[in-house]
């Protein structure tokens, strides 16, 4: 049974709760990247669907993208064959490209992910 970690850290985040248990993927939620890490050294999912938030020169000093650069090098480590499905918004979506160069993302999509969408691309 495919299984699918949402990193829920935002109230924009879609509940596509709905459509995983349609598909027959089982769901897991956490509201931090941290969490999620500590997740991902247990249990290696098939999918990981999560926010992307540019790092506008704060606590990332220049050195990392967004809120998930840390996640995408744990993730070579310990589930390297999990797709990443990123959700951002219109105004940041240029940012994810610099993002996709140093980790492959499985697939993007811009606010308001739509489940159709979802289900093309989960369906698969």
């Amino acid at each position: 049974m495919p299984s699918l970690l949402s990193i829920i850290e935002s109230n924009m985040h879609p509940n596509f709760g709905s459509l995983y248990q349609r598909l027959g993927i089982t769901e897991n939620r956490v509201h931090s990247i941290r969490k999620a890490i500590g997740l991902l050294k247990k249990q290696q999912p098939d999918f990981i669907v999560c926010e992307f938030f540019y790092g506008y020169g704060n606590n990332y000093a220049g050195v990392n993208i967004s809120n998930l650069d840390v996640l995408l090098s744990t993730l070579q480590k310990y589930s390297p064959s999990s797709k990443v499905i990123v959700i951002v918004e219109k105004s940041e979506r240029q940012y994810v490209d610099k993002l996709n160069e140093l980790f492959p993302l499985h697939a993007v999509f811009v606010y308001p992910a739509r489940e159709k969408e979802m289900e093309q691309l989960l369906g698969k």
